[in-house]
């Protein structure tokens, strides 16, 4: 086929695209609904309960906020910004404002303050010594966005705001990223997700997977520098809407996301159920495997002792020729559409790079366990040397869906997962309806630009 051929061919699809698009907008603006929320819940871990705690004039509902706990004045939880959204979308603004729960007397305080970072959400923020440190994020209305790489500092002391200006080259703006306090004082900023606009109508995102260091100068808390960082070991994939949390070693961990696969007329993305740990002392990333329970061990040990010559596979964790395992859940909607979710399990110590035991394996191999299935934008939280994954959000062909369950990890002993709340068919919030048949051929994610999956934040498992 000829160039003019192959133009009006493309101009074509490109028409039917666009109508198609027309009526996806129109079902959804009659379809589909947006709900947030302001409640607060609390997990008991020895009770293995999630209670509802109800406290008088909350922040207002949002989402892609940022919520940190520090222990001053007998335990506060600090939240700034986020994003709102009307059921029918018609509403949407950022926050910019700044609350405190405190929790000794479960009340909830807005405080308010001038000089502090501009309506945002996808921002980071850690606490470091008495302060609150914020960076990046983005601000999006109907006819542009921005991302932001600056850096704040709330004074936990004087309730001020104050605005840094590190010397030295930092980061790009992004959202999204991983922010964490390393064991010598400075705090990693990695990774992070941005998009620019390219064309009329037409964006291009970028999923970053650079590091930087942002420490103050001289030991002086006034004046601050950033460093590229070049850490070695064994890297997450890039990636967007991963979670983070600290690990009881001081080492930052790091789980799950999305990888966006962008093309000129659809979006599809590969989720992960990954885990790699940063060790900011050695500058060294690690890819956290699974040995697998000891008792399986044991089984498949007495197993390969027995097992005659020729006789059957090798139980998962063999030595050898040990291939990926597909371990395959099914949700039901209430319509009756099954949604198989398919994780492979890669053998430990067959992805990767070579590495010895004193440096580059947390664990010795052992067997892969199903745990929580992939997804971006979980929750974290470690308590006790327990890792605590909650919820997040998975897509199945132009399907999107919130999930509710709940599972944990011992990092000391890295054996297995284990579910505490499995994923409830009954309780699936779709957040997108199926087409109907006329338009399945549609190519999928067609409707729109790239979905920001960067809208997780850190929080807390209360005991």
């Amino acid at each position: 086929m000829g160039k003019k051929g192959k133009k009006e061919k493309k101009g074509r699809g490109a028409e039917k695209t666009a109508a198609k698009m027309e009526k996806k907008v129109s079902k959804r603006s009659r379809k589909e609904e947006t709900f947030l929320y302001n409640e607060l819940y609390v997990y008991n871990i020895r009770k293995d309960t999630w209670t509802k705690v109800d406290i008088p004039s909350p922040p207002p509902r949002r989402c892609a906020h940022q919520a940190v706990v520090v222990p001053q004045g007998g335990g506060q939880l600090w939240v700034f910004g986020g994003e709102f959204a009307s059921p029918n979308g018609e509403q949407f603004y950022h926050y910019k404002d700044l609350w405190v729960l405190h929790l000794a007397t479960k009340t909830w305080e807005q405080v308010k303050s001038t000089g502090g970072p501009s309506g945002r959400s996808g921002h980071r923020m850690v606490a470091w010594k008495r302060q609150l440190i914020l960076f990046g994020g983005f601000h999006e209305s109907t006819r542009d966005y921005i991302y932001y790489n600056d850096v704040y500092a709330f004074n936990l002391d004087t309730f001020t705001w104050s605005k840094l200006s590190p010397s030295g080259t930092g980061p790009t703006p992004r959202s999204g990223c991983q922010m964490s306090v390393t064991p010598q004082g400075g705090i990693v900023v990695y990774g992070g997700y941005s998009k620019q606009r390219v064309k009329k109508d037409v964006d291009k995102g970028t999923r970053h997977s650079d590091m930087f260091l942002l420490k103050p100068e001289d030991g002086r808390e006034d004046k601050w520098v950033w460093t590229r960082m070049n850490p070695s070991g064994v890297k997450p994939t890039p990636r967007s809407g991963f979670s983070v949390a600290m690990a009881p070693n001081h080492q930052t961990l790091f789980f799950g996301g999305v990888c966006d696969e962008e093309e000129e007329e659809s979006l599809s993305g590969e989720f992960f159920n990954d885990l790699y740990f940063y060790d900011a002392t050695r500058n060294r990333w690690f890819e956290g495997q699974l040995k697998g329970p000891k008792s399986e061990k044991k089984k498949r040990r007495r197993g390969r002792k027995e097992e005659p010559e020729g006789g059957s596979k090798p139980a998962c964790g063999g030595a050898g020729t040990q291939g990926p395992v597909q371990v395959v859940k099914e949700v039901v909607a209430e319509d009756g559409t099954v949604v198989t979710i398919k994780q492979v399990l890669t053998a430990p110590g067959s992805v990767g790079q070579p590495r010895s035991e004193d440096e580059d394996s947390l664990e010795e191999a052992g067997s892969p366990a199903p745990g929580p299935c992939p997804r971006s934008n979980a929750m974290l939280a470690v308590k006790h040397g327990m890792l605590y994954v909650y919820g997040g959000m998975f897509e199945a062909g132009d399907r999107q869906v919130t999930l509710s369950d709940l599972h944990c990890l011992d990092l000391h002993r890295m054996e297995a997962w284990k579910a505490l709340v499995e994923m409830d068919p009954e309780t699936q919030e779709w957040l997108e309806e199926t087409d109907s048949e006329e338009d399945s051929e549609e190519v999928e994610g067609a409707e729109g630009g790239v979905d920001d999956h960067d809208s997780g934040e850190e929080s807390g498992a209360g005991d």
